[in-house]
């Protein structure tokens, strides 16, 4: 293996979240005033931490969203979550390998400590990450797609930038990585190819059964 550590972002690549995430915002949005379909959710606000919604709906209507978004949206999803969220197909597998093979793995997501462990612990996957291994936008000044996040979980885990891999499904992501200086694997199940490639993906890829194989080449 000629990583270090690998990062995983969580939602979208550890956990089938995005889809469950998107289609409550974009509702939640609408109810307020604000019309926004589930495409322009996952086009504008995945893989971003929450303030980037706050700010583009500032922006946009020059209207703040209500001091309880953020516990309602939550609140919601989190509802969801526990009555339909699945772990991404094959990524058991993906850290079972990297556990067999002695690489290290942490996970650095937008998403509150909270929303990691949750999502974690429905899908079965929370016993795979031990302490110090869940690393949140909230433990940083900015999030995706400034690099601190994954800067902060490589320091924290005390591996050189270059040494790292991360594995992301967002332009957002993707960017944050190609910025902290490491190898950004794009996955492709719910973003365009060509959106990651042109973020600066390293390499893309559509089924966790090719991650493995990519890492070690």
């Amino acid at each position: 293996m000629r990583y270090d550590l690998i990062i995983f972002d969580n939602d979208g690549v550890l956990v089938d979240s995005e889809p469950i995430a998107n289609r409550i915002l974009a509702g939640h949005l609408t109810e307020l005033g604000h019309p926004t379909t589930y495409e322009e959710s996952l086009r504008d606000y995945m893989g971003g931490a929450m303030h980037r919604i706050h700010e583009a709906v500032l922006a946009r209507s020059g209207r703040r969203l209500p001091d309880d978004f953020d516990e309602l949206f939550h609140a919601r999803v989190f509802a969801a979550f526990h009555r339909e969220l699945e772990p991404v197909t094959g990524v058991a597998e993906v850290l079972e390998k990297l556990t067999a093979d002695g690489v290290p793995y942490c996970v650095a997501s937008s998403g509150s400590h909270e929303r990691i462990r949750v999502t974690l612990r429905r899908t079965g996957l929370l016993d795979r990450f031990g302490a110090g291994h869940l690393f949140s936008s909230q433990d940083v000044g900015r999030g995706k797609p400034a690099p601190d996040l994954f800067l902060h979980a490589a320091r924290e885990r005390g591996v050189a930038p270059e040494r790292c891999a991360v594995v992301e499904d967002s332009p957002l992501g993707v960017q944050a990585a190609v910025a902290a200086g490491m190898d950004v694997y794009g996955f492709t199940a719910m973003t365009a190819r060509e959106k990651l490639a042109e973020a600066g993906a390293t390499a893309l890829f559509g089924r966790m059964a090719e991650l493995p194989d990519l890492l070690l080449s």
